[in-house]
């Protein structure tokens, strides 16, 4: 891993979160609201303040999670969620060409996955899934100690997987409740934590829905490890039981030996997970 500085970015929903980070720790971080309404060039001016509020002359590199599409080798990225004006930004060339260091950019649930091996749960792991379980159900994977982000930055779409007459994200999130129920997934948990019989049983269908999720995982990656990320997670206790049952069903036992879950508790895990992009880059070399 390399030792100096790097920038990691987190382009967020609403905020632009940026920090120094020297192997596992964070010197400084700073924020900022993103004027989502703004202008390309007005959006970019904003991430170039935080940007320079970080950055020094000892960084070797800036990495950058955005909750969009993009072409990785060219560092453009598309159709940024929440950031209209942002429909095609040549992001690493402009920051590169301010900024004088390699500039490494990827989607936020590859970032997830990469922030927890290098320094969350995932770090003694060659082969782990980072699953994101929010509104969606996104992931980010780890293949032979680096992550596998695809030709397009598709990998790890197991959500858009056709399942029974929609698709794994139809069922297996945080949507669920909304979906089936047409009732909020917060007022579900908060009934859960009450003990309230109905929403134990809710969260029961959600953990066998999660569990045939995880079965196509195990099938198309066998990882040692899937991590649970997004806030779904805080539940899950209420829908591990029927989820693990779930799993116990996998066809090949053997490999369910050494597989774990565990949920992610990392502080700051975008901006850790941004810069990590840097190291998993410098591993490739």
């Amino acid at each position: 891993m390399k030792k100096g500085h790097v920038v990691g970015i987190d382009i967020g929903g609403t905020n632009i979160r940026a920090g120094l980070v020297r192997t596992n720790e964070i010197h400084r971080i700073e924020s900022a609201r993103i004027n989502g309404k703004g202008s390309a060039d007005t959006v970019l001016n904003d991430l170039y303040r935080l940007t320079d509020s970080v950055f020094d002359t000892s960084v070797e590199a800036i990495g950058i999670g955005v909750p969009s599409v993009l072409d990785l080798s060219k560092g453009i990225v598309y159709d940024v969620q929440n950031i209209p004006s942002w429909q095609e930004v040549h992001l690493k060339k402009l920051m590169e060409d301010r900024y004088g260091v390699p500039v490494l950019i990827n989607n936020d649930a590859n970032c997830f996955v990469l922030g927890e091996k290098y320094f969350g749960k995932g770090r003694e792991k060659t082969s782990l899934v980072g699953l994101i379980i929010g509104t969606g159900l996104g992931a980010g994977i780890i293949i032979n100690d680096h992550l596998y982000s695809g030709p397009n930055c598709g990998a790890g779409e197991f959500g858009m997987v056709e399942y029974l007459d929609q698709y794994y994200e139809y069922y297996a999130c945080g949507q669920f409740f909304q979906n089936i129920y047409h009732t909020d997934g917060e007022e579900v948990f908060k009934r859960a934590k009450m003990g309230d019989k109905r929403a134990l049983e809710m969260y029961g269908e959600l953990g066998l829905h999660l569990g045939n999720a995880i079965k196509m995982i195990l099938y198309t990656c066998d990882p040692e490890m899937i991590i649970f990320g997004g806030s779904v997670r805080h539940a899950y206790p209420y829908f591990a039981e029927a989820m693990w049952k779930r799993i116990q069903t996998f066809a090949y036992p053997k490999s369910l030996e050494g597989f774990k879950i565990e949920l992610s508790d990392l502080e700051n895990g975008g901006i850790l997970g941004a810069a990590a992009l840097y190291y998993d880059y410098s591993k490739r070399d």
